[in-house]
């Protein structure tokens, strides 16, 4: 096991200043012992410090939310600086100003003893041994993302006789006073009230110094009004040189947050007072952030997925009054204690920002920026789903108005439109079926076409509801509609904004597989413009659908707001990825006519009134069987849209050859408890077991909880050897591994295990194709990725709504070379290792 230098108590030095705070200096010391600390420390945020004596120093760890006895739970861990070993008995208050400030109890101590793994190497496993914890525990170090300055890890109770139940007590509520002066960390806040004796000038230092500003530039001046924010202005790429810094363009609104005192005012762009909209979470937050005033600019928002932001999932939280999810992300911070920042550098203000808010996850959250190539942060972006980059000048003052200091990249078309009409549901009186939409050039207002999908069920009645009382008899369009573009429309004034995302103009400027956002209530109607896109050229087009769905507006996933016509829009944007892995394949089919929350039931056969354009093919196998069913163009996957089929299962073998699979499947399916980081070691244990049979291997989400791993085969070994093989290759992972992965599907073995799943490798099985939908909240798809991808994205990652902008994206498809990789299958089952 390996430790540090204790070099990092130069940092915990750094970072304190002693003639202040009562904290023990930092010294390395010269015995090696086994001691631990947890310290409660209610600091901006509440939180538990585990300390683990190592090599002379106390290596530690913020846990945010404390640890947990519940056997597989995993806690958050940020590693932060080393401490003394004198810190284990440090109990108190850090005055307000100084790094950390807040009370701090010993809340646990004792001693622990290390079992396996390796603290360098980022995977421990130990025992504590005290007077409120005991038993076995696991820290894991999570892997980084690039630019990411903190370092994750996850704490984790094992299966032992210490640990308790999930519905047992909580032990922070349970025993929350300290083990050495038996006070609760309020009691000791409140016995800190004197003041802390005045600060002696550090040497070197003179009482005018440490007034000084917080900003080179920053002056000294009262608050001012609403500042107007500053706007980026739309670029096809990003810039270039060493001028510009990076950030992640959030999708959500856009906040200027004023802290004065105790009272806190959340402001829109226009000036808005939209404090009372985002509940108590939020203020709540700023004003527990150490500081007397303060003005910034950031981006409220709600995470789904991996962590990415969601503008949709934003407008739905709010429509359902839900504000637990809220996270305001703060990149700008113009005014600061009496002192104004505007004139300051943008990284100097961002750095005074990063020290206000900190690293640690809460609700407000400091946002963080690269200094790589804009281009190669912007790929990054747009591989991952995110809605694109901001690129900012280091160096620059903060300009109100939209100015060439900051510029826009973005992954996908999206902006806003003015409402200017609708089409009723041809499915229900009470929701609307489309949006009609417009933008305002030289004054006039301008068709642009239609938004028929992206409403969530309720979204859709309450824009039913509130457009109906905007009615109005003529067109608010400059220009006289077709016949076709006006069918059905009920004219409104145009008022509403909304944002749409979408895939291309089409050569009439009209819109292309548009998809609906929101409603953009913090934009004015007048404002809104055509703005230049992301360049198309080059990009090829969709093929053009033939097969006419019956009530398109029909909604599949009601809370995402994906109609029949989007999932068809999906379908034809991904015609050219999902064709290989279903064309001429047997196909089983997950059918739900009345979307996911409705009845759902698998089929293989033909049924009656079937699409011409769905093929009927017969099992050479079971000659007296009905049958099957299979597709063979575009047309045969919009019939099957068509038929509801929201999840399209292929044999591993084709129509031509159905007894000897190319495609082998190994579905990697986490057991309750199980960690995505534990999924994505195993799929790599697969890979290399595959690799040392010779075969090579890609990998998919699976859309729900885990991962397949596919090895693309010549068509050479039977199904019975290929089943063999793969049962082989699954029970050596168990029996290799038991605590990691189980072979049989029995529920009651699989808690906190892996199950390896190698039944989709046998005659008539099936296993969901490569881009298909899932018929599940969420509207995930079985997404290929590339092997580095796996520790930055989620089981449920990529969805229909996001996945078209992600390949458009892509230098290289992580699935190019699959076919070309096919191997036969000729060695003998794997062995035991």
């Amino acid at each position: 096991m390996a430790g540090t230098s204790g070099a990092g108590l130069d940092t915990y030095n750094e970072k304190r200043d002693f003639t202040q705070t009562r904290e023990p200096r930092g010294r390395k010391a010269a015995k090696a012992g086994r001691s631990f600390v947890i310290q409660k420390h209610a600091a901006t945020r509440l939180h538990y410090d585990l300390r683990l004596e190592m090599d002379g120093v106390l290596k530690s760890w913020a846990v945010t939310k404390g640890p947990s006895l519940v056997a597989g739970e995993k806690r958050l861990a940020v590693h932060v600086e080393d401490h003394p070993l004198d810190y284990g008995g440090f109990e108190g208050t850090i005055p307000k100003g100084n790094y950390g400030a807040g009370a701090v109890i010993v809340w646990d101590r004792g001693d622990w003893v290390p079992i396996d793994g390796d603290y360098a190497k980022g995977k421990l496993e130990f025992e504590l041994k005290g007077e409120k914890l005991g038993g076995r525990w696991h820290l894991v170090r999570m892997r980084g993302r690039r630019g990411e300055k903190r370092e994750n890890w996850l704490l984790i109770k094992s299966e032992d006789e210490a640990a308790r139940p999930g519905d047992a007590a909580d032990i922070l509520s349970e025993r929350p006073e300290s083990v050495k002066t038996g006070r609760t960390v309020e009691e000791v806040a409140e016995g800190a009230e004197e003041k802390p004796k005045p600060a002696k000038p550090k040497p070197g230092r003179t009482r005018k110094a440490d007034e000084k500003a917080p900003a080179p530039r920053a002056k000294k001046a009262p608050m001012p009004d609403f500042i107007e924010p500053a706007l980026a202005t739309l670029k096809p790429a990003p810039p270039t040189g060493s001028k510009w810094l990076h950030e992640v363009k959030f999708d959500g609104y856009r906040l200027q947050a004023r802290l004065d005192g105790q009272t806190v005012r959340l402001l829109t762009r226009s000036g808005l007072d939209w404090t009372d909209r985002f509940g108590a979470e939020v203020t709540d937050a700023l004003r527990a952030l150490p500081a007397e005033s303060a003005i910034m600019d950031g981006e409220l928002v709600v995470e789904s997925g991996a962590g990415s932001s969601d503008f949709s999932a934003l407008q739905a939280d709010l429509s359902e009054g839900r504000k637990d999810r809220f996270v305001f992300y703060v990149f700008d911070l113009m005014y600061l204690n009496g002192y104004d920042l505007r004139e300051a550098p943008l990284i100097e203000r961002k750095g005074v920002l990063e020290e206000l808010v900190g690293t640690e996850p809460g609700r407000v959250r400091f946002s963080s920026h690269f200094g790589e190539s804009g281009s190669m942060v912007l790929r990054h972006a747009c591989r991952l789903s995110l809605e694109g980059i901001i690129s900012k000048e280091a160096d620059a003052p903060y300009r109100s108005g939209r100015g060439k200091g900051w510029i826009k990249s973005k992954c996908s078309d999206r902006q806003e439109f003015v409402v200017a009409g609708y089409v009723p549901s041809t499915t229900s009186d009470k929701l609307i079926g489309s949006l009609v939409l417009g933008v305002f050039e030289g004054g006039a207002l301008v068709h642009v076409g239609r938004v028929g999908t992206g409403f969530s069920q309720k979204i859709a009645g309450e824009l039913r509801a509130r457009l109906e009382g905007m009615r109005i008899e003529k067109s608010p369009f400059a220009g006289k509609l077709t016949a076709d573009e006006a069918r059905g429309v009920r004219f409104v004034r145009p008022d509403l904004v909304a944002e749409v995302e979408f895939r291309a103009w089409t050569a009439d400027g009209l819109l292309r597989h548009a998809s609906f956002r929101g409603l953009r209530e913090d934009k004015a109607a007048a404002e809104v413009v055509r703005e230049s896109g992301p360049s198309k050229v080059g990009e090829p087009k969709p093929q053009k659908r033939r097969v006419t769905l019956t009530h398109p507006d029909r909604i599949y996933w009601p809370d995402e707001g994906i109609t029949k016509e989007g999932l068809a829009d999906y379908y034809a944007e991904v015609w050219p990825k999902i064709a290989p892995f279903i064309v001429g394949r047997p196909l089983a089919l997950l059918r739900c006519p009345g979307g996911i929350n409705g009845q759902k039931f698998f089929q293989k056969h033909a049924w009656n009134g079937i699409s011409k354009h769905i093929s009927q093919v017969k099992d050479p196998g079971k000659k007296a069987e009905e049958a099957m069913v299979a597709i063979n163009d575009l047309d045969g996957l919009m019939a099957l849209v068509q038929s509801a089929a929201l999840e399209i299962h292929p044999w591993g073998s084709t129509v031509a050859d159905w007894d000897h699979p190319d495609t082998i499947t190994m579905d990697l399916d986490p057991g309750e408890g199980v960690a995505w980081e534990a999924v994505v070691a195993g799929a790599h244990e697969v890979r290399q077991r595959l690799a040392d049979a010779g075969l090579e291997a890609f990998v998919k989400t699976s859309g729900g909880k885990g991962l397949h791993v596919v090895a693309p085969l010549k068509p050479k070994a039977d199904w019975p050897a290929v089943k063999a093989f793969t049962k082989a290759l699954a029970g050596a992972m168990a029996a290799d591994d038991p605590e990691a992965y189980v072979a049989t599907i029995t529920k009651s073995r699989r808690k906190g295990r892996i199950l390896i799943d190698y039944l989709r490798n046998q005659r008539g099985m099936t296993a969901v194709a490569a881009y298909s939908t899932r018929a599940r909240p969420g509207a995930a798809v079985s997404m290929p990725v590339a092997w580095e991808e796996l520790d930055q994205i989620g089981p449920a990652y990529f969805t229909v709504l996001n996945t078209p902008g992600r390949l458009a994206a892509l230098d290289r498809d992580p699935w190019e070379d699959f076919h070309a990789a096919a191997r036969p299958l000729e060695v003998k089952p794997p062995r035991r290792r």
